[in-house]
């Protein structure tokens, strides 16, 4: 069985949508990633830190989806990251109300020695110097390293993210962000600026609107599945990332060809990650559900087209 090394985030979330709001519920980039990566037939782990205020029935959790949690480091009278915030009407904008890093100012991650040699490194949404971090204790080099990042390290921590950008091959960015980080309005011209900083292979996130692949001369998009309801999109981009990645270890194929196949897999356990609130859909998701969804993003997506003389 490959190996999943997932770094990020595991953390507490108070969310507030147009449907409703939380109290302190189980989130974090790491979290959602791993859930969503559990669907495939991967050993995964996941490097994080969390305070002894963490439940341990979460890390109980974590662990009865194949989750290895002895990479997600509990300080003594430490307190979790916790983040909280509201989003607008139409759910694609949001306003953060309180970030508190706690344990996370201080974090040196620790990747388990059986984790060292793992084939797929997906580093979550994190300072740039911590993903470096992971990668240094890497035995080998693994076969794919993947990239989530985010406008905030863009202002703050520009240097570095161009660093760690030089040693992966694939970047998961929105199109905000992807427009910042190359200084190019057209998405396509984007890619082609993004891809001359390290990464081989570009992929942008729409949101509501489906993803872009790029690598090199090669283009492939594909929507998102149209939803009756969007209750919560928190975590959906984590998502999408964790089930890109899982699929791409379970596969053992990096091709472009197959890239394809992991952006419908990601994005396809995302449409589900929206459905609640929090992870709370992907806790209960079944193998059952997920298959039929791909068959309607199949529907959804292949078509023959008759060209006329």
């Amino acid at each position: 069985m490959n190996k999943l090394l997932i770094v990020g985030t595991v953390a507490f979330d108070a969310i507030e949508t147009p449907f409703g709001k939380t109290d302190r519920i189980l989130g974090g980039a790491g979290t959602y990633i791993g859930l969503s990566a559990s669907h495939f037939n991967v050993k995964s782990a996941i490097v994080s830190v969390v305070g002894d205020d963490f439940p341990q029935e979460y890390l109980n959790l974590l662990t009865s989806k194949n989750i290895d949690t002895t990479g997600i480091e509990v300080v003594p009278g430490g307190k979790t990251f916790f983040w909280s915030g509201k989003y607008h009407n139409d759910l694609n904008s949001r306003d953060t109300l309180d970030t508190q890093l706690n344990v996370l100012a201080d974090f040196n991650p620790i990747v388990p020695e059986d984790f060292k040699d793992a084939e797929v490194v997906m580093l979550g949404n994190l300072h740039p110097n911590i993903q470096i971090g992971v990668l240094d204790q890497m035995t080998k080099k693994p076969k794919l390293v993947v990239l989530d990042t985010m406008n905030f390290w863009m202002d703050c921590a520009l240097p570095e993210l161009k660093e760690v950008m030089k040693r992966i091959d694939v970047i998961t960015i929105n199109d905000e962000e992807a427009r910042q980080l190359s200084g190019e309005y057209s998405l396509v011209k984007a890619a082609e600026v993004i891809h001359q900083m390290g990464p081989k292979y570009v992929v942008i996130k729409k949101g509501e609107h489906g993803a872009l692949l790029f690598n090199d001369d090669h283009v492939f998009f594909a929507p998102a599945l149209p939803l009756k309801e969007v209750f919560d999109p928190t975590g959906a981009g984590d998502t999408f990332a964790g089930g890109f990645s899982g699929y791409l270890a379970q596969s053992e194929n990096i091709s472009f060809s197959n890239m394809k196949n992991a952006i419908i897999y990601g994005s396809n356990l995302a449409s589900f990650c929206v459905e609640k609130f929090g992870t709370e859909r992907m806790v209960n998701l079944s193998a059952t559900e997920v298959d039929a969804r791909l068959q309607q993003f199949k529907m959804l997506t292949q078509f023959d087209i008759e060209l006329a003389d």
